[in-house]
């Protein structure tokens, strides 16, 4: 017999497949739906890039602060930020990093990417214990499987391509979670916590992140959960064709702390998807909620 959850029926209305986990940071006390499975991490990826790249600054791998040129040549697409700009831009790579949190730049993202390597984000995901989180590339070579699937021509406009039939987008890498960045929503709140425990690394560093994770711009996701104004959320959306996700802290004027992660899978292939945002905040509102309940 299936195990039904708080969660099933806040799912089911908004026609999505749902994963949660959430966490009380302070007390350990967890509340999951599926939070074991597989997932895709889509954008969400970028967290893990950010600790690394304020981790190599204090290491005296990289200078943050040191202006970097970003050409338009060669620029990954994207909706939003550098991804649009027509000119050639220069900016540090904290600012960048801005950039690839606050409105999740995939030009921004890259950059940093490539700076700090895949395999040293991995590396540090292994330290952390996030043995079944792993990253497989940047946004480009997300973006280069999906037009390889499709047989499109690979230089090609990733914007041209058709994806609302459901059997065409169930052939991609990008959409199959064993073999795309990907993580469990249990090991994504564990990250988050050891962020903001200072485990992640260095005092300094993870308290980088998490003011760069508390300067995102989305309402539409999590924090559309907790629309109070004392109460400050922190995180990190993900999206893909059909895929909508987010991750991030919840945290009370009264000092309770709470790491959320939110998972879904549509059945719709619509690009915009309301229903699909909100049940991220709702979901994470209801298991908040029960935690606090617990005292």
């Amino acid at each position: 017999m299936t195990k039904t959850t708080p969660f099933d029926e806040l799912f089911s209305a908004a026609g999505v497949q749902g994963w949660l986990h959430a966490r009380d940071i302070d007390s350990g006390k967890e509340l999951e739906h599926d939070a074991d499975a597989p997932v895709i991490l889509a954008s969400v990826f970028k967290i893990p890039v950010l600790l690394e790249m304020y981790a190599q600054g204090e290491a005296g791998e990289l200078d943050v602060t040191a202006p970097v040129t970003v050409p338009v040549a060669g620029r990954t697409t994207g909706p939003f930020g550098i991804s649009l700009m027509r000119d050639p831009i220069s900016m540090s790579l904290r600012d960048l990093g801005w950039l690839m949190m606050g409105i999740s730049d995939n030009a921004a993202t890259d950059v940093i990417t490539e700076r700090v390597g895949v395999d040293r984000v991995n590396a540090t995901l292994g330290r952390l214990g996030l043995d079944q989180t792993v990253l497989m590339g940047t946004c480009q070579d997300l973006f280069d499987t999906m037009l390889a699937d499709l047989g499109a021509d690979p230089s090609g406009s990733f914007d041209e391509l058709d994806l609302t039939k459901p059997a065409v987008l169930d052939t991609l890498r990008a959409l199959d979670p064993t073999a795309t960045s990907r993580s469990t929503p249990r090991q994504v709140t564990e990250l988050l916590s050891q962020i903001w425990t200072d485990r992640a690394g260095s005092a300094e560093v993870c308290a980088q992140v998490r003011t760069t994770l508390g300067q995102q711009v989305w309402p539409h996701r999590l924090a559309a959960g907790f629309p109070e104004d004392p109460t400050k959320t922190s995180g990190k959306t993900g999206t893909l064709p059909r895929v909508r996700n987010e991750c991030g802290v919840v945290e009370y004027d009264d000092g309770g702390r709470y790491a959320v992660a939110v998972f879904t899978r549509s059945t719709s292939t619509a690009q915009k998807n309301p229903a699909a945002d909100a049940v991220i905040g709702a979901a994470a509102r209801r298991a908040v909620d029960l935690l606090r309940e617990q005292g």
